[in-house]
């Protein structure tokens, strides 16, 4: 064996807890005091060679919560109605114009207002583009599916259930389809599906304030809860049979939307009372799922308000 090979610390190499004399057997080593062991590390360990802290990597420092930075989208942010908590505006441009301005709205909508330095900010920013103010907005308030029950009340009713749609821009563009026609409420997977971020809230125009939205476990046991709140399920599929003008859908209907890339999955197919498909001519597969779900809006309330 190398003279340099490293041992172990009070372990024979060989697999013995100390020195090996004679064929078979092992005499025990006479292992140093626990403490006295520490301190002689502690002597002997090099000076100089501290470990280095871990810088904080960009974006480290931001707070908890969907972040907004760069004057126009702050300026967005509070001409759509977003609830925002808090706002970080850079201490060396107090004086700057837009800035006062911005600062006084978000403290009228009751933001608190924080000045630091541009230092922070930019170890805030997830871009750099933050020109000297960004702002947190309030989680979102999720509604349950009972709640949605509830606001469809006993009579014709669209719920609408995105089977993990993971584009917060098709997600909010559904979502404020979902609140012109009038639909009870939209019900999204709490895991692998868009939620309501920033990108939701301008997509959907501020719909996702007005409509209530509910994250739950388990899609499928939904659609159950659903049926059983009386309504049918249509998934929306390029796969089915029929067309949308032949196929049912009106009075209480509970309509899936499939994702971008793989579309509705087989358990949440095997839970729908019948599918429907947009009729077309041209030679692309099919619609976005954002723009399918606006057809499908507008044929329900077509059916449901004929004078709508």
């Amino acid at each position: 064996m190398a003279k340099n090979q490293s041992r172990t610390p009070g372990r024979d190499v060989r697999g013995g807890n100390g020195k090996r004399a004679g064929k078979n057997k092992i005499v025990p080593r006479n292992l140093p005091d626990p403490e006295e062991h520490k301190k002689a590390w502690q002597q002997d360990r090099p000076r100089g060679n501290k470990p280095k802290k871990a810088q904080p990597k960009r974006g480290s420092d931001v707070p908890t919560g969907d972040i907004i930075e760069g004057r126009r989208a702050v300026a967005e942010a509070i001409e759509l109605g977003l609830p925002l908590k808090s706002a970080f505006i850079a201490d060396a441009e107090t004086s700057d114009a837009t800035l006062k301005r911005l600062t006084a709205e978000l403290a009228e909508r009751g933001a608190a207002i924080e000045h630091v330095t541009k230092a922070r900010l930019d170890q805030m920013s997830s871009h750099g583009a933050h020109q000297g103010i960004m702002v947190r907005t309030r989680p979102f308030a999720y509604a349950s599916l009972a709640d949605i029950v509830r606001a469809a009340g006993s009579g014709d009713a669209l719920v609408i259930v995105l089977d993990h749609v993971t584009d917060e821009g098709n997600f909010g563009a559904i979502a404020r389809t979902a609140e012109v026609v009038g639909a009870a409420g939209i019900v999204i997977a709490n895991a692998r599906a868009a939620r309501v971020g920033v990108g939701a809230y301008k997509t959907s125009a501020g719909a996702v304030l007005h409509l209530p939205i509910a994250q739950v476990s388990n899609l499928p046991r939904a659609l159950d809860e659903l049926k059983h709140a009386g309504f049918w399920v249509c998934g929306a599929s390029e796969h089915a049979e029929q067309v949308i003008w032949d196929a049912s859908v009106e009075g209480r209907l509970a309509l899936v939307m499939g994702s971008e890339n793989a579309g509705i999955s087989q358990l949440m197919l095997e839970k729908c009372d019948f599918l429907a498909k947009l009729p077309q001519r041209g030679r692309i597969e099919s619609l976005n799922v954002a723009q399918a779900a606006a057809v499908f809006c507008y044929e329900w309330q077509r059916r449901t308000s004929p004078d709508a």
